[in-house]
């Protein structure tokens, strides 16, 4: 298998880096605000700290991308992408939502990716051309986006409702979301792996950074589904971004104009 030794190192990386934030979370901790209010705290920065760690102790060579901060720039043409705690607003709140989103990128290409939920025990993978799986109670599983051919029978979650009139195409949000059979909104990486593993159908991300898209848009590919941003290419750089089944895709670029 390709990238084998990353893949296996990356998720054991993963689980200690959850196990740390999963003490935080018992434990007790404050919470800052970022620039952009989104909070912080102790538990990301530590966790990313010990992600960094482990990384450049496996494979020194490869660059480092991390949400709380960390930049280097690498010899190797590879790049390790981090955000050691993703929905940390779950996480503050003591709920069981949030993961930490990991991937290898290489010469622009993300490889491996890795999403791990570990208060849910939880975790998904690819590796490209390699399919998707999910490990959870025990056993693995090969995931497989939906058939559901109509959004009538369709669920779609849509992040970020809170701020969808500030948001593009705000207009056009509840007569698109209207024409559900459900919509769910538990939370940007947990949301885009029920898409991956054929729970629901489209996954709407209106805004959010490389960090919070890299793993997720592998994991989808691989699992069968269309992964795209507001523009229709296939980039985690424009801060937006769309998964969604084959069969749902017409409505999709519909919405976007596409």
């Amino acid at each position: 298998m390709a990238f084998e030794r990353e893949l296996a190192r990356v998720r054991e990386l993963a689980w200690e880096a959850g196990a740390l934030a999963l003490r935080y979370q018992h434990e007790g901790f404050t919470m800052e605000d970022k620039p952009d209010d989104s909070p912080v705290t102790i538990a990301d920065k530590e966790s990313e700290r010990l992600l960094v760690a482990g990384f450049t102790e496996s494979f020194p060579g490869d660059g480092l991308l991390g949400e709380e901060g960390t930049d280097r720039a690498g010899t190797s043409g590879r790049r390790w992408i981090i955000d050691p705690i993703d929905g940390t607003r779950d996480f503050v709140r003591g709920n069981r939502l949030w993961c930490n989103l990991l991937a290898l990128e290489v010469d622009g290409v993300v490889e491996v990716g890795v999403v791990t939920f570990p208060a849910l025990q939880n975790q998904y993978w690819a590796v490209r051309g390699e399919g998707a799986w999910r490990w959870g109670a025990g056993a693995v599983t090969n995931l497989k986006c939906s058939s559901i051919e109509t959004p009538d029978r369709a669920v779609v979650c849509f992040n970020q409702l809170n701020k969808a009139l500030q948001r593009p195409l705000a207009e056009k949000a509840l007569p698109f979301l209207s024409e559900f059979w459900a919509v769910r909104a538990l939370g940007g990486a947990l949301d885009a792996m029920l898409v991956a593993a054929g729970s629901a159908e489209v996954w709407i991300e209106p805004y959010c950074q490389a960090w919070d898209l890299a793993p997720i848009s592998l994991i989808a590919k691989e699992a069968g589904c269309r992964y795209f941003d507001y523009s229709g290419a296939d980039s985690i750089y424009n801060r937006n971004a769309v998964i969604c089944t084959p069969n749902l895709e017409p409505c999709v670029r519909e919405y976007l104009g596409l």
